[in-house]
């Protein structure tokens, strides 16, 4: 049985990241190292992977009476130093091309921000545990979440929806490679709620892959139906 740290490198290595031809064109174009086992064992500390397999499994346990809990997977989410590659933004057609069959340019409102920098320019990748499956948990809508209870959603110590952000969920699409999150083409099409972002001309932030297009949306912040999924996250100290 593979270690949690084998585990996830395979994962990882075999991801959108290097799996995907265009997304690994778009990493190396923007200069950073390319994600295989090689790297990853070596650019972060077996302190760090001990660290991500804590947290992840306090992730699991923490929102395991969640709605579609059974459904989410939690894991190892690779975001980019975004001085490098920015996965706040859309993405160019052509990197969407080998998770949506055909180049495709993304939907993204115009009265949306720059976006929360939750994870700042610095190290070429940065490990962040969180959702790294299709589906997150459902916890209800926009409102619901950001004015919760804080200890409804702090794990480890760490308030969790901080990190609910938009950067987060563009690197979870890219690191999903063909198998997109909150796609119409999966099981049930579901949009990611991102509470961290606060709200534009009173509407929420999401994220989701429909029509063939990956989507950053504006809509309605009391909307909890099923279909709303967020994704709980924690940075991971690089030692």
């Amino acid at each position: 049985m593979l270690s949690f740290k084998d585990e996830q490198i395979a994962r990882l290595a075999g991801s959108g990241w290097s799996a995907c031809e265009p997304v690994a064109a778009a990493v190396a174009g923007a200069g950073l190292p390319a994600v295989t086992p090689g790297y990853l064992a070596t650019a972060f500390h077996d302190e760090v992977w001990e660290q991500a397999e804590r947290v992840v499994s306090a992730l699991r346990d923490h929102f395991a009476s969640a709605r579609f809990a059974d459904e989410t997977t939690y894991g190892v989410l690779l975001v980019p130093d975004p001085g490098r590659l920015d996965t706040r933004r859309p993405m160019p057609a052509a990197v969407r091309a080998g998770r949506l069959g055909a180049p495709a340019g993304d939907v993204f409102d115009a009265r949306l921000s720059a976006g929360v920098l939750g994870i700042r320019p610095g190290p070429p990748w940065s490990m962040v545990a969180t959702v790294t499956g299709a589906y997150g948990p459902s916890l209800g809508s926009h409102h619901q979440v950001a004015d919760g209870p804080a200890a409804a959603f702090t794990v480890a110590g760490t308030d969790t929806r901080a990190l609910m952000i938009r950067q987060l969920w563009g690197a979870r699409v890219l690191q999903g490679g063909r198998e997109l999150p909150d796609c119409e083409a999966n099981q049930r099409w579901t949009f990611t709620l991102f509470p961290g972002e606060g709200l534009t001309e009173g509407m929420a932030e999401s994220g989701t892959v429909l029509k063939g297009k990956v989507r950053f949306r504006l809509g309605k912040p009391d909307r909890g139906i099923g279909s709303a999924r967020v994704a709980p996250a924690i940075a991971l100290a690089v030692t």
